[in-house]
């Protein structure tokens, strides 16, 4: 089968790029040494870009997961061109065909069972969905944001000035134009290129399928670190519509702490987030998948079998009960009546289940480990 010509501009801007920051940037180091004012630059710079590309491009309008001010989707606008990433209109179409038909090889842009060069960087080099430079019908609504047709229509002079004028703007400050050209302008872009290339390539392959294996999407934490929070990729594949990745506390998702801290200063609204029983249902299903696999070859595997489903129905029965309960606590609360609820039947009710519920938790926790352990 022939191959589709070959996207030359795309390949020369990754490989020009790419080979100057591999070999001019240490050789600068070593010869003339960066100053502390173009590394901070470059750091940022670096932040600015991905940052843009993960709450702008990818949570602001490819998913449409919280509304922002204008002034911030200004940003975002300018940060994506930075990134050199394309328009965001094309950007976001593409990645909703991603997400609608993932692992699709025919329809899925960069579908990752095309292996980790096609899903990281080859798909780029070639026109290998020509058609898609100019249908955007799946972007209709996008096509309504003043600043993202703008962006689009002078996306070419956007990248240049500020790929070309933001380094020099430093260069020119610290007094080393070459030293920012070189860090600020081709080392930043290169590394933003690849941590977000990453996502649609390792973070298929590399981590856990924590909620669901229904595509390739993992969670891995080292990503969600390299990349402002997006590596928890199984958990976004399945609940693309929270503005979270990293739904725990303690998950590494600056993006998610970016637009939370936003909404506090009246930038962004409309935070959207999955009901916590729907994503504890979707870990428990995957976990009890996971736990029926293991046991095909436990000596007893009828009878453990059954115990497992017997402990995974006795802890949806107490999930749901506990989940109901609290919805209607909330309700009560909503109307004006937190008084009265506290010392209710449906507040005694509420906590009776929440403990009920965690012990099942624990339960079921200590069998599935058992069951690990099982050789």
């Amino acid at each position: 089968m022939k191959k589709p010509p070959i996207i030359w501009l795309n390949v020369s801007v990754f490989v020009i790029t790419f080979i100057i920051a591999l070999l001019g940037v240490p050789y600068w180091a070593i010869t003339y040494g960066f100053s502390n004012i173009i590394i901070i630059a470059a750091v940022l710079s670096f932040i600015y870009c991905g940052m843009s590309i993960t709450a702008g491009y990818h949570r602001l309008w490819s998913h449409k997961t919280y509304q922002a001010h204008w002034s911030l989707r200004l940003l975002f606008a300018l940060g994506g061109a930075y990134a050199l990433q394309n328009s965001i209109l094309h950007w976001s179409s593409d990645h909703r065909v991603h997400h609608k038909h993932v692992d699709n090889n025919d329809k899925d842009p960069y579908s990752a069972k095309m292996g980790f060069w096609y899903s990281h960087i080859g798909w780029m080099c070639r026109e290998y969905q020509a058609h898609r430079y100019h249908d955007y019908a799946n972007v209709r609504d996008l096509q309504k944001d003043s600043i993202v047709m703008w962006q689009h229509k002078y996306y070419l002079p956007l990248a240049l000035v500020m790929n070309i004028g933001v380094p020099l703007l430093v260069g020119i400050f610290a007094g080393d134009i070459w030293g920012s050209l070189l860090m600020v302008g081709f080392m930043r872009l290169v590394l933003n290129h690849h941590t977000t290339f990453f996502i649609n390539s390792l973070a298929h392959i590399w981590g856990k399928q924590t909620y669901t294996d229904k595509n390739t999407a993992r969670d891995n934490g080292i990503l969600a670190f390299l990349t402002f929070g997006e590596g928890y990729h199984n958990f976004h594949h399945i609940f693309e519509n929270d503005y979270r990745n990293g739904i725990r506390w303690w998950q590494f998702d600056p993006t998610k702490w970016l637009i939370k801290l936003a909404s506090y200063l009246k930038l962004t609204s409309k935070l959207r987030k999955v009901p916590e029983d729907k994503i504890e249902k979707a870990k428990l299903a995957m976990t009890l998948k996971l736990s029926q696999q293991k046991l095909q070859l436990h000596p007893q595997a009828e009878q453990m079998l059954a115990k497992l489903q017997q402990e995974y129905d006795l802890l949806m029965a107490k999930m749901n009960a506990y989940y109901e309960t609290r919805k209607q606590l909330i309700n009560v609360k909503r109307e004006q009546l937190i008084a009265e609820a506290e010392n209710s039947e449906l507040m005694k009710q509420y906590k009776e289940l929440k403990q009920r519920f965690i012990e099942q938790k624990r339960s079921w926790k200590l069998l599935t480990t058992q069951l690990y352990q099982f050789n």
